[in-house]
């Protein structure tokens, strides 16, 4: 069953003034299509790069939902399509959840695309209410992380060209900072309604696939997803940005088509 649509992330009304300042902060201090805070993105990268890859091994992993078993305390569940084979490396998408929520949600909602498309899902739950980078620095989120993409690597056979990030709202932000840091790893990266751009040195070259509703009221689209989307331009990477006319949330003709993009490599 597809979703009628999924987002809405339940953020308190100070979380989101709080996103809707720091946006606000970088669009007057820098200009809607000037740059974004970028201090000490050198040091953000390094705590950003992931070492994990895709191996060449044909692993014959069962369709289905499975928890890693990584961590007890936190989830890393990994979705495999029932058109999965072995013989035939499949797209692969690492999924981040909103700020409150939890990787269990984020997999349920996308999951259905993901199915269709015929793609990998690999859902983390952050160590706190939100990613680390989103507050501070890149730490124990990019750990398990790292360790959860090893495992699913290990257990699937995977198309390296056609490995994903994929956020929403703060999960967004997250996605674009890990795409920006980990190009040589994640060659596409999809951002629902993202608020910002986390300081991360740009590694090799992602493509970026980008949605805001223009009735967002917690991130709104001219202090959010436009001057990202703009920020990302400039810097030379390519972004398909697509609007909406909705609120915070990922409709599902965006999802669909984002999960189609992912898959066509």
């Amino acid at each position: 069953m597809i979703p009628s649509s999924f987002g809405a992330d339940p953020i308190s009304r100070r979380r989101a003034l709080q996103l809707g300042a720091a946006v606000a902060i970088a669009t007057v201090t820098h200009g809607c299509g000037g740059d974004l805070p970028e201090q000490d993105g050198r040091a953000a990268t390094e705590g950003a790069r992931l070492k994990a890859r895709p191996n060449r091994k044909r692993a014959g992993a069962a369709p289905g939902l499975a928890d890693l078993d990584l961590n007890a305390n936190r989830q890393c569940l990994l979705y495999v399509p029932p058109s999965y084979s072995a013989d035939k490396p499949a797209p692969f998408v690492l999924g981040l959840h909103g700020a409150t929520q939890r990787a269990a949600g984020h997999m349920n909602l996308f999951r259905p695309y993901a199915e269709v498309a015929g793609l990998i899902v690999l859902a983390v739950d952050s160590n706190g209410t939100t990613w680390d980078a989103i507050r501070g620095d890149f730490g124990v989120d990019i750990t398990l992380i790292d360790a959860a993409l090893a495992k699913a690597f290990d257990r699937c056979s995977v198309d390296p060209a056609r490995v994903c990030v994929e956020g929403f709202s703060d999960g967004a932000t997250y996605a674009v900072a890990l795409g920006r840091a980990n190009g040589d790893l994640f060659r596409r990266t999809v951002a629902f309604s993202p608020g910002f751009l986390i300081p991360a040195e740009p590694h090799d070259k992602t493509r970026f696939f980008i949605s805001h509703g223009t009735r967002d009221s917690i991130l709104p689209i001219d202090r959010a997803g436009r001057p990202v989307a703009a920020e990302l331009r400039r810097e030379g990477f390519e972004v398909d940005f697509r609007e909406f006319d909705g609120p915070h949330t990922v409709p599902p003709d965006i999802a669909r088509a984002a999960a189609s993009w992912i898959a066509s490599g």
